[in-house]
């Protein structure tokens, strides 16, 4: 009976360690309070593959765990760690919007930088925590690729734009006039529009709920989930 349990052990711990490997996901706890982990780092992937080389979360790998997560009995609550560049606008808008439909609770905590596209990922939760040197870039759509330079190209990125700022805007404290402002800073970035946020600056404007770090998000998690 032990040697089977030895083994069991060994084959959860095998496959916890390829679900990091992988997909940088994993469940921490025990029975129904079990937290799930997230990790979005790196570079969103859409739907262009990257190369090998460059860190990436992919989004065909993000969306099924999240439904899975909400059929799942067995945990409680997600715990979102960003780390991400932004990326793919579509995928990232997908990812953030799948997050913010989750009926458990949900906790992120942006730990390097939430760039671009990872904004909307950060407020899709209940709960928002950035640590203290954590950062977050915030930029007009940029136009990359091949497109025609026609009106319509144009009125198409616009509407890009509204969808992420109507989306932070629904899912943050922060103003849209004010977040348009940010966007559009002429003064922060030499060769760029657009401001960098650090720390108790993303949560001073609205965006972010809190200063804090892993443990303060675990206990706001944990917390969260004991009143579900």
């Amino acid at each position: 009976m032990e040697e089977k349990n030895d083994n069991r052990d060994n084959d959860e711990r095998m496959n916890m360690e390829e679900r990091i490997k992988e997909s940088g996901q994993i469940e921490i706890g025990t029975g129904s309070k079990k937290i799930h982990l997230l990790s979005v780092i790196g570079e969103i992937e859409g739907h262009d593959v990257l190369p090998d080389s460059t860190k990436s979360t992919k989004y065909e790998h993000v969306l099924p765990e999240l439904a899975e997560i909400e059929e799942n009995q067995e945990i409680g609550g997600m715990l979102v760690l960003i780390n991400t560049m932004g990326g793919d606008v579509e995928a990232g808008l997908a990812i953030a919007e799948m997050v913010a439909s989750i009926s458990k609770p949900t906790v992120s905590l942006v730990l390097g930088g939430s760039h671009s596209i990872g904004m909307p990922i950060a407020v899709s939760t209940d709960y928002s925590f950035i640590v203290p040197t954590g950062t977050m870039v915030i930029h007009p759509v940029r136009l990359s690729g091949m497109i025609l330079g026609v009106r319509q190209s144009f009125d198409y990125f616009k509407q890009i734009q509204e969808r992420i700022v109507g989306f932070t805007v629904h899912h943050s404290h922060i103003a849209k006039d004010r977040l348009e402002e940010l966007m559009m800073e002429t003064e922060v970035m030499t060769k760029d529009l657009g401001s960098i946020l650090i720390g108790a600056q993303t949560v001073k404007e609205g965006i972010i709920d809190e200063v804090g770090g892993i443990r303060h998000a675990v206990a706001k998690l944990r917390e969260m989930m004991n009143e579900a």
